[in-house]
This record gives structure tokens, C-alpha cells and sequence, in this order.
């Protein structure tokens, strides 16, 4: 991340250095590099926005979660799903309170939940930290879950879905198995990748003597350190059966999803709100108490990550500040328009892996251009990408912040490359559905 930092950094000062030698002050404007200035000290105070607008996302959705907790729901998610876990991460016990965390974390994005999946991340970063014996070295499992995590599955798009509605599309609900497809792949060159980049980024050996096994028997250390014993069904486990059942009950809920999702997506977030607490108050939970015990680490977390936010905004900001992006959108136009990626919609592949709000911005301009409009090739696409892939280094900022993990190990790497598989599938899958589109 050092060298990422580093290299976006210099090559925003070149390019705006080099355009502001260039500049002449008699054709008017603002000069490249005044422009650069703006552009850091913009995004350093955008940063923090973000980041204290995150606090009531995140108290909100800590605060369910632990009530869930309490409940017993991430055990009971953890044992329904404890044959795919087991084998996607080996080294987490089967009954940790990460496993069910991850999951929660991975439905939201499917949701297309949005910020709403942050606090569920960030959790699971936590528990997974807590079986860390290397501080501040993300481990195989913390690599997997992030890669994972920036490429999930999506079911239902729904802010994507809102946009086009709203730009006047005759059908928003179009891209979701554009969405689907594209995001299958992603996740799976995710998966692939974590696997095979780790032979390459090494842990690096002990420093320190390692915790104790996590398991059955071993008290698994939640909240601020305190250690707690994990439930004592904990240790039991639904037949093979039941959790086939369940994933399969899965599977069969991607073409309701796909055929009614515009209707169903109103009623997530609130229906979200309403399982929660009735599952608490169902397992005799004092909902309220837990509920504001929870929320209290909101704010923490929000605060924990504004250094980590800070940093890679700037960089980005300045990356698009000084002509950079521009420049590479204009060098590679040419080639990728052959493949199915136009030029109009190169900038939103590029730019959504590094800025959420500026690739929001982007697809709002492309699908509102009468030129263009939603329902074009170009606007399917852009609306595909933006359903379909993260912002790849916000996700790095905030979930390895939240647990000050400086060395990333493959995990650049690994998101990056489910990036790219996205952005394939996205053309893949318009380019066999829409192609005549527009």
C-alpha cells in the first residue's frame, strides 16, 4: 500500500507539474496546480464528512448486530452455513463469532445495501483480527474476506436500481442479471486469486507467542477484550443436510430477486431493522439495553478510520485533480472501445475501484445525458459497473483501519484482480444483452 500511496501521489504532481509548464495564465481558468491544491484540501475535508457521516449508519447497524449477537443469530448463521465456511476459510473455527459476522456482512452487499454492510464488515474484520497472531499483518482469512467482500455477489442493486428509475428508464430492474453474472465472476477469480497470490506474500515468522486456540472449549475474547465463552450449543452442528437446504433455499431466491426486485427493494432496509429486533425480543433479549451497548462503537470506529480515509481520498482526489485520469482514459479509449468498453464508459471502470462518490457521479451523468440515457449500451454498462464492483481501496482504508492493519499482504492485489473480472463480466454480459441496445 506504501508504493500505491506513493506512486498515485507522484503521478498526479508530474501530470499537474507538467500541465501547469504548459499553462498560460492569459487564456483564463485555474492553473493545474492551484487546481491540485484545491483538490487535496477538498478531499481531506471530504474525507472526514464521510467518515462522520458514517457514525449514524454505523451506531445504527452495530447496535442491531449486537443484539443479534446476543440473540445467539451469529451462531446460529454460522452452524447453517458451516460446510461453504469451512472450506473458504480454513483457519477460522467453524463456530466463531467471524463466521457469522461475514456473513451478515456478505448478505448486506447482496442486498446492495450499501454502507449498511460496512458495520457487519468491520465486525468481521475485528473477530478475524482477534485470531490474528501477526498485529498489524493481514492474515490469508482477512485477505479472502476482503477480496470477497469487494466482489460479492449481488442480488439486488438497489441504489443503482433508484438511479435509473429516476432518470427515467422503462425498465431500472434490467442490469440485475447483468449484475449477477458479473459479480459470480468477480467472486470467483476473488476466491481463485486469494489462493493463489498468498504463495507469493508469505506471513512473516512470529514475533510473538501465538493466543490461544479459539474452539468449543475456549473462551473467545468479544467486545473490548473481555473474554466470554462462546455459547454451549456452539459446539453442536446442524446435519449436512440442513445446510444444503438452506444454501439451496438460497439459490432459489435469485430469480424471485432478479423478476421482482424494484419491488421488493423499498422493504429491505426497514424490514432489516424489524427481523433484527424481533429475533432479539423472541430470545428474551433486553433489545434497547443491547441495542445502545452496541451503538456506543460507532463512533470509535468512525473516528479510527479518518487517518486511513484521509490518505487514500487525497491521493485519488489528486489523481483526477490533475488530468491523470483524463490522460489514461485518452491512451486507452481506442483499445478497449474494440472489447465492448467504450470510451464513455472507460472513466466509471477506472475510476470506480478508487472513488465510490466520483463513479456515482459519473454513471448519474452518463445514464442523464439525453445522448446516451439509461437504457442505452453505454448506460446499461455504466450501470452494471456501478452495481457490480467496490471501491476497492475505501474497503482496503476502512476495514484494515478499523484494526490498524498496515501490511496488506495480497490483498491489493487480489481485489484488484476480481476488479478486472467484474469489469469483464459487466462487458460480457451487456454486450450479450444489450449489444443492439441504444
Amino acid at each position: 500500500m506504501n508504493v500505491v500511496f506513493f506512486a498515485i501521489v507522484l503521478t498526479a504532481f508530474l501530470a499537474a507539474g507538467w500541465s501547469q509548464l504548459a499553462w498560460d495564465p492569459a487564456g483564463g481558468g485555474t492553473a493545474p496546480m492551484e487546481a491540485l491544491s484545491t483538490a487535496m484540501v477538498d478531499s481531506a475535508a471530504g474525507a472526514v464528512d464521510l467518515a462522520i457521516g458514517l457514525v449514524g449508519v454505523m451506531t445504527l447497524f452495530l447496535g442491531l448486530m449486537k443484539v443479534a449477537e446476543a440473540g445467539g443469530m451469529l451462531t446460529f448463521i454460522a452452524r447453517l452455513i458451516r460446510p461453504l465456511m469451512t472450506r473458504l476459510f480454513p483457519d477460522v473455527p467453524a463456530e466463531h463469532p467471524a463466521m457469522g459476522a461475514m456473513i451478515l456482512n456478505l448478505s448486506a452487499n447482496a442486498l446492495g445495501l450499501g454502507n449498511a454492510a460496512t458495520p457487519f464488515g468491520i465486525r468481521a474484520m475485528q473477530e478475524l483480527d482477534r485470531l490474528n497472531d501477526r498485529p498489524g499483518v493481514a492474515t490469508d482469512s482477512m485477505v479472502l474476506f476482503l477480496a470477497i467482500n469487494t466482489s460479492s455477489v449481488t442480488l439486488l442493486p438497489t441504489g443503482v436500481i433508484a438511479l435509473r428509475a429516476a432518470a427515467g428508464s422503462a425498465d431500472p430492474a434490467a442490469i440485475l442479471p447483468t449484475t449477477l453474472f458479473a459479480t459470480l465472476c468477480s467472486t470467483a477469480v476473488a476466491i481463485i486469486g486469494a489462493r493463489i497470490y498468498r504463495r507469493f506474500f508469505p506471513l512473516p515468522p512470529l514475533t510473538a507467542a501465538p493466543p490461544r486456540e479459539a474452539g468449543p472449549e475456549a473462551p473467545v475474547a468479544v467486545g473490548d477484550g473481555a473474554a466470554e465463552p462462546l455459547p454451549e450449543e456452539a459446539g453442536q452442528a446442524y446435519p449436512v443436510w440442513i445446510s444444503y437446504l438452506a444454501l439451496a433455499t438460497l439459490v432459489a431466491l435469485i430469480p424471485v430477486t432478479v423478476a421482482y426486485g424494484e419491488v421488493i427493494s423499498p422493504w429491505i432496509l426497514p424490514g432489516l431493522m424489524l427481523g433484527f429486533l424481533a429475533f432479539g425480543v423472541a430470545r428474551r433479549v433486553r433489545i434497547y439495553e443491547v441495542f445502545v451497548e452496541g451503538a456506543k462503537e460507532g463512533f470509535q470506529v468512525a473516528v479510527r478510520i479518518i487517518p486511513y480515509l484521509v490518505a487514500i481520498l487525497v491521493a485519488v482526489g489528486m489523481f483526477r485533480a490533475s488530468g491523470a485520469m483524463d490522460a489514461l482514459v485518452s491512451a486507452i479509449g481506442g483499445v478497449t472501445s474494440g472489447v465492448g468498453l467504450p470510451a464513455e464508459a472507460l472513466p466509471m471502470a477506472l475510476l470506480r475501484p478508487l472513488s465510490g462518490s466520483g463513479a456515482y457521479g459519473i454513471m448519474a451523468a452518463i445514464i442523464n445525458d439525453p445522448a446516451i440515457g439509461p437504457d442505452s449500451y453505454v448506460g446499461y454498462l455504466v450501470s452494471t459497473l456501478q452495481g457490480s464492483t467496490e471501491t476497492t481501496f475505501y474497503v482496503l482504508a476502512v476495514y484494515f483501519g478499523a484494526v490498524q492493519v498496515r501490511r496488506l499482504r495480497h490483498g491489493l492485489a487480489t481485489a484488484l484482480t476480481a476488479d478486472v473480472a467484474g469489469i469483464a463480466g459487466a462487458v460480457a454480459a451487456c454486450s450479450y444483452l444489450f449489444g443492439g441496445a441504444g
